[in-house]
């Protein structure tokens, strides 16, 4: 369902890159609904919160914090949240990025789930493990629509739990 809701643009962003985008998915409502269901029957009861990773992770997050009843941690870009936040700046392939959550959100010690729609080289997943940690939160898992195994991001999430429900 995943391989044929999702929309395969060649050449985007740029020649011989084939993207993946997965908003056809996010768009029909029940490839939507099994994604969510998916993702949080995968991890049930061992988180207490989801972060979305910006911005298509806060779709999922939203949704799977709902489906469990549960709270929503944003994971923004720089400069994006009002209050004291914790940061982890990260590499891109050209140039670097930083990442923010709320120092106070969530009591330390909590489960939060990170929730994103794709596994790619694992650059934004490893900041945000990194920053939860810093945060003093405890990761239940990384959860996500599709992973793209050739780049191996898989390998920087720090030997935490991994559930893609696409492998490509």
């Amino acid at each position: 369902m995943i391989d044929r809701l999702c929309a395969k643009i060649p050449d985007y962003p740029e020649p011989g890159v084939l993207f993946r985008d997965l908003t056809p998915l996010f768009a029909d409502g029940a490839g939507f609904k099994r994604t969510v269901d998916a993702l949080a029957d995968a991890f049930d009861g061992q988180f207490d919160c989801v972060a979305g990773v910006e911005a298509r992770g806060f779709l999922l997050a939203g949704a799977i914090a709902n489906t469990a009843g549960c709270g929503v941690l944003p994971v923004r870009k720089e400069g994006k949240l009002p209050r004291e936040t914790y940061q982890q700046s990260y590499q891109l392939e050209y140039g670097s990025a930083t990442l923010e959550v709320h120092t106070d959100d969530l009591p330390r010690g909590s489960r939060v789930l990170v929730v994103d729609d794709l596994l790619a080289t694992g650059g934004t997943l490893e900041a945000t493990g990194h920053l939860l940690h810093r945060a003093g939160l405890h990761i239940a898992g990384f959860g996500l629509v599709m992973e793209l195994t050739e780049l191996r991001g898989r390998a920087k999430l720090g030997g935490h739990r991994v559930r893609a429900l696409y492998r490509v």
